[in-house]
This record gives structure tokens, sequence and C-alpha cells, in this order.
């Protein structure tokens, strides 16, 4: 993960900005909680939000997190397509990327799973408490998610 294990408050204020940041328009972030479909069962985070920058830049950056007990079944890969989808044929979105650990070779599988491309290392992306972390970068581009999906 990105971050530190947090505390109920952190974790309320998070939802609470996650809410507010729902109501912006344009909306520039979409954070998912994924269910079971059959009884609701919480087993992911997920999240895409739209790159601010130059006017001509389309493109998001998607995050995930799963339970550890759902880890090994195909939910992952499940989540991130939905996140794909939401992009490239909801958002219209050209260039979708996520970030990892480079321990995170999981997610590095699923995202390559899915046609992302691992692009390269940012050194030194995150701080954390036990010190700064990189990340391995993954994209796909729109015209490759469409070839891909046929």
């Amino acid at each position: 993960m990105s971050f530190e294990p947090r505390t109920r408050e952190q974790v309320e204020s998070t939802i609470a900005g996650v809410v507010e940041s729902a109501r912006i328009e344009p909306r520039m972030d979409y954070c998912l909680a994924a269910v079971l479909p059959d009884g609701g069962e919480l087993v992911a985070f997920a999240r895409i939000s739209i790159d601010l920058g130059h006017p001509l830049q389309n493109s998001a950056q998607i995050g995930f997190a799963l339970r550890s007990d759902r880890w090994r079944q195909g939910l992952g890969a499940e989540v991130v397509r939905l996140l794909l989808r939401l992009g490239f044929e909801q958002l219209g979105i050209y260039r979708i990327w996520g970030a990892r650990s480079p321990l995170n070779e999981a997610s590095g599988r699923v995202m390559s799973k899915l046609g992302m491309v691992e692009e390269g290392v940012i050194r030194g992306h995150l701080k954390l408490a036990d010190g700064w972390r990189d990340s391995v970068i993954h994209s796909v581009l729109a015209p490759e998610w469409k070839a891909a999906a046929g």
C-alpha cells in the first residue's frame, strides 16, 4: 500500500472526503467499494482518479486494495477490469496507469494480465514511516484496451 495502517478516525475522514469528492463537478475521483454479488460482502476498495495537469492530458490513475482473505481468487483482476472499463468506456480516458510497490508482484501480475505494460520505476516516489519507497508504473492505452476487448 502507499500508506500506513490508519486509525478509525483517519478512515472516517477518508470516507468523508470520498463522499465530498463525488459531489464535485466535473467529477475527477471515483472511489468504489467492491462487494460480492451473493450477499454484498465488502472485498475491495477501488479508485480511478483523473489526472489534473495540462489541458491536453487525458489520463487517469487507478488503485485497488483487496482483502487478504480474498487473494488468489481472481477478484483483483475483476476489480481492475471494472476500473479500466469505467475509465475507457464511460469516462473516455486515453491512458490509464497504476503504481505499485516493487515488492507487490501480485498486483503487477494482475495489471499485466489485463494488458497494462510495465513502464518503469519512479525512484523515491512515496515517503512511508520507514523511509522512501520506489513505485513500479504500469499503463494501458485506449487503443490497446479496445483491441484486446475485440
